[in-house]
């Protein structure tokens, strides 16, 4: 069931009714309960049965570290619930890739393996879950939270149904407590928290889905068109990925406020950042906060017990290195990964190394201007966008091989002409949706210093309030496409 779906809206609707008719909280997450696994259902019911059992483990796992007398047997019982984890989604995501690698290594070395090709569906969502309830029991493990021993209210945790399958992965100290006490009616929270979902929905189905046949067509054949072409689109791709994957976290936080449950920003602006370190504080946080805690932080500490150089360099080109399998199990994930974790390694070590050594009078004259002071963020700014472009094409490409042709084409001296016609909206449109797109983004961010700037009065805010969703409503029924597109990150 996709957020962009009629079948969506209908279902939402008789959540949000029935949620705000029984009141009673107990009612209410026996609701949500209900409702997240009908929600995820619409998939697969075999993967329900996926769903309910990391419940289950993951709950006992909870309960076992709050009555174990030792720190032996807490760290049994946490060990035990990573490697079930883990491993399921192993097995689910990346065993057919290991088997497929180990063949072809096989086969260089001269071997003529008969090894069985796995092709494994993927349960929708499941890195998603799997990180929430696996991060409720490291935190139960470090004192964090208490072992949850209602069994029905630490089920919505892990099946509530607007961030589900794509996040925010939401942690058990920030959800729980507001999912076990009782939600009052508010007529300003659920006119924002649909505010919220409307803007989300605009960004994935008018911008994202009208990117997306451009960016498709290029990236399926990139050999065959210019470097003009290939740098567009790199570039739409950069806006598609936000807008789509913004655009699903948005609106999961807009349904969540309207059942009267806040949800983590999971996007900050992130092409504004203007540093590597910025960015990954500003783009996907609730993934990079997971790789931060449960992983980093414990990495760096033991490479500084360890001692030697390097030591949370290599920390962060491990996790770094993780995130990108995380996403997938392909080679350009991987690279996709590594190439983040030398690109904030390399920053800063450059940071360190030259934060204290005394600049030369000339550096300090041409720094000191006001013109460069002015231009240093947008500098700073800029080439950090032309650094995250150039990971995603990894992250779009479909082989290394893809990723090279795109990248040496968009920087060849003379670009031949397209030999293939793109059957798409003409790119100045497209060009003009995107940058229509973030003075939009500027205005619903600051709607209300922007409405108290250009009206003089409550009243007229109000209106021009409303215009301005009427208006994303309208672009949002002009822009569909017959049918309802899919949101990139639910491939993860």
């Amino acid at each position: 069931m996709l957020f962009n779906s009629p079948l969506y809206l209908i279902f939402f609707l008789s959540v949000f009714s029935l949620y705000w008719l029984v009141r009673r909280r107990v009612a209410q997450n026996a609701l949500l309960l209900v409702a997240g696994y009908v929600f995820y259902g619409t998939w697969s019911w075999k993967f329900l049965l996926l769903l309910a059992f990391s419940t289950l483990l993951d709950y006992t796992c909870g309960l076992l570290i709050g009555a174990a007398q030792t720190q032996a047997r807490r760290r049994a019982v946490l060990i035990t619930s990573a490697v079930i984890n883990l491993g399921l989604l192993a097995v689910f995501k990346y065993m057919g890739f290991f088997v497929q690698q180990a063949a072809d290594l096989l086969r260089l070395l001269g071997f003529q393996p008969h090894l069985p090709l796995l092709q494994v569906v993927l349960p929708v969502g499941i890195s998603f879950y799997t990180f929430q309830s696996l991060s409720y029991v490291i935190d139960t493990y470090r004192g964090k939270v208490a072992p949850e021993r209602n069994l029905l209210d630490y089920a919505v945790y892990v099946a509530f149904f607007p961030q589900l399958v794509a996040g925010p992965i939401e942690r058990a100290t920030h959800l729980l407590p507001q999912i076990k006490r009782a939600r009052v009616w508010s007529g300003a929270a659920v006119e924002t928290g649909l505010q919220l979902m409307v803007w989300g929905l605009f960004k994935k189905v008018v911008i994202a889905d009208n990117l997306a046949p451009y960016v498709d067509a290029v990236y399926s054949h990139p050999a065959a068109y210019s470097a003009a072409t290939l740098f567009t689109a790199t570039v739409f791709f950069a806006f598609q990925i936000y807008c789509d994957f913004s655009g699903y976290s948005d609106t999961a936080r807009g349904t969540a406020r309207t059942l009267g449950i806040d949800l983590m920003v999971n996007f900050d602006l992130p092409y504004f950042s203007r540093s590597p370190v910025e960015f990954w504080q500003r783009w996907h946080i609730s993934l990079s906060r997971w790789f931060q805690d449960y992983l980093y932080y414990p990495l760096a500490l033991h490479y500084v017990r360890k001692g030697g150089w390097g030591s949370k360099y290599r920390a962060h080109l491990i996790s770094m290195a993780l995130i990108g399998l995380w996403h997938g199990a392909s080679w350009t994930f991987l690279v996709f990964g590594l190439y983040w974790g030398c690109v904030i390694a390399a920053y800063l070590y450059l940071s360190e190394r030259y934060s204290e050594l005394p600049p030369s009078s000339a550096l300090v004259t041409f720094t000191s201007g006001a013109v460069t002071k002015r231009l240093h963020p947008l500098l700073s700014t800029t080439a950090m966008f032309a650094v995250a472009c150039i990971g995603w094409i990894l992250f779009r490409a479909r082989t290394l091989g893809d990723f090279w042709t795109v990248l040496a084409g968009m920087f060849a001296p003379t670009g031949h002409e397209t030999v293939r016609r793109l059957n798409v909206l003409d790119v100045r449109w497209l060009w003009a949706l995107v940058l229509a797109f973030w003075v939009a983004e500027f205005v619903y961010r600051n709607q209300a210093r922007v409405f108290e700037l250009a009206t003089g009065g409550a009243g007229r805010r109000l209106v021009l309030r409303y215009a301005m969703v009427c208006t994303i409503v309208v672009s949002y029924v002009a822009a569909q496409h017959g049918r309802a597109l899919p949101f990139i990150y639910f491939q993860f």
